[in-house]
């Protein structure tokens, strides 16, 4: 018995021995790892605090600002709509400066810097000191960090400001070119700089052309900036007035002169935004009643949710009637008493570049309107085959310079893909609420299928009277069959 418990207590010693030198070594392990983790939580930690104190390059932390206006567009438009972002002779601001494909006009811009200069009473250190003051005000307009200096900066916004300026003169015929300069004499070139000046990546702020156009105070000739921007742009889109007469220049000038843009595109934006706001200013009764805003609100939660309208070819169906109407403005879109009124708008290479950079804008920039996305949406949902094109084109609501009926099929629904719009708010939502609601009226519907099936042509305009005839024979006979029954002659 003794040895029994002696054997036990020498288990039981191996038992604790065993403990403590597991214990020991889970200590040593423990103890390591401790070490190691520390090690690597060190070079860790630094890396992590670099990161931290790096300011963000490709989308930096004033993009969200109203002060940045000038974007880079998402990839995701790039992937539907391809190169329509990105200029192709002349590059604009930062974003494209030194690429290959650019240098040709990159060299011209010397020489319009030099007839600009020539004509001026100042010298360009004046214009780089001056401009140097709007420097910092300036990158903030990017979205994207410019990594150029502080030299290479203010001397791209000097000559690439001045050769827009030049341009503007030139083709706005303040300033005479010579005869066989080739930016003007190779009838190519000019289009794609309309195009170019008007792409979203390819901008300088406005505030910097202004300035440059101050400071060359005597060749202004009565005549601001946004006036001469707008006539060089006129020169591939001609402004229209509210009977679709052609503005002339001074009228141009008249109505355009005060307006305000963050750059170019903007401000060409602008001016088809400001055409659309005026007529709906105007189409508004003067003696409408204020409605509280309390009240406002219990109408918008009673109110159905807008939904987006049908295809072109199902609307006509329901006896909606589309008609083109001369304005200045191809937004100044309307719906009363079942005929859909829209100006007529001309596609071609420029009108599809223009709307797709404007569409760009109104999805980075939160502070303007969307009006050019809300127009694409509802082109969008009146475009859905070729056919629907073909009657637009019979309507003349579009003018095809683009291509095939199929190509601005394709155009149309891409523009509103990977888009966002606020249907509940936007300058057509009352338009999309009037013509769901014709639509599904199920008295125009009927009326439109009669109307369709008896008089669409000719021939059963004919079937349907010889059908109406005949039934109105067969009851005549029939009641002077069954009169003598009822009233026998005496």
């Amino acid at each position: 018995m003794i040895h029994g418990f002696r054997m036990k207590e020498q288990r039981l010693e191996k038992i604790e021995m065993g403990r403590e030198q597991n214990q020991e070594k889970e200590g040593k392990d423990q103890h390591v790892i401790h070490i190691i983790s520390e090690e690597v939580n060190k070079d860790r930690l630094a890396s992590l605090q670099q990161r931290i104190l790096q300011a963000p390059q490709l989308l930096n932390s004033l993009a969200g600002s109203r002060d940045c206006c000038i974007f880079r567009v998402p990839q995701s438009l790039i992937d539907i709509n391809g190169q329509a972002y990105q200029p192709l002779i002349v590059s604009i601001g930062p974003y494209h400066r030194g690429e290959e494909h650019l240098k040709m006009i990159e060299e011209h811009k010397w020489r319009f810097l030099g007839s600009f200069l020539s004509r001026t009473q100042r010298s360009l250190e004046d214009y780089l000191t001056d401009l140097k003051k709007l420097e910092e005000k300036a990158r903030k307009c990017y979205s994207e960090t410019i990594n150029l200096d502080s030299d290479e900066f203010v001397e791209m916004m000097v000559l690439d400001g001045c050769f827009a300026i030049e341009l503007f003169r030139i083709v706005g015929k303040s300033v005479k070119a010579s005869p066989n300069d080739p930016l003007f004499a190779m009838s190519w070139v000019l289009p794609f700089l309309l195009r170019d000046l008007l792409r979203l990546e390819n901008q300088l702020p406005f505030f910097v052309l202004q300035r440059l156009f101050d400071l060359s105070e005597k060749e202004n000739i009565g005549l601001s900036l946004v006036t001469l921007a707008l006539l060089f742009f006129d020169y591939a889109f001609e402004f229209l007035d509210s009977a679709g007469r052609t503005l002339n220049d001074q009228v141009v000038i008249d109505k355009f002169n005060n307006l305000q843009g963050k750059h170019l595109l903007d401000l060409f934006r602008s001016s088809f935004i400001s055409e659309a706001e005026e007529k709906l200013k105007n189409d508004t009764p003067k003696n409408k009643v204020a409605i509280p805003a309390s009240q406002q609100k219990q109408m918008k939660k009673k109110k159905p949710k807008t939904q987006v309208i049908q295809c072109v070819t199902k609307l006509r169906k329901a006896g909606i009637q589309f008609k083109s109407v001369e304005t200045g403005s191809f937004l100044d879109v309307e719906f009363r008493n079942g005929v859909l009124k829209m100006p007529k708008i001309t596609m071609d290479d420029f009108m599809s570049s223009f709307i797709l950079n404007c569409v760009a804008f109104e999805q980075c920039y939160k502070y303007c309107t969307t009006h050019i996305t809300t127009y694409a949406t509802l082109m969008d949902c009146l475009i859905d085959t070729t056919k629907d094109v073909g009657y637009l084109c019979d309507y003349n609501v579009i003018q095809n310079y683009f291509g095939t009926d199929a190509e601005v099929v394709g155009f149309f629904n891409n523009l509103g893909k990977d888009t966002t719009l606020d249907i509940q708010d936007c300058y057509l939502t009352k338009l999309f609420d009037d013509v769901n609601h014709y639509y599904y009226n199920n008295w125009h519907v009927y009326w439109a299928s009669f109307k369709h099936t008896y008089f669409d042509t000719p021939w059963s305009f004919i079937s349907a009277v010889a059908a109406v005839v005949l039934l109105l024979l067969t009851m005549a006979q029939t009641f002077f069959t069954v009169y003598p029954y009822f009233r026998p002659p005496n």
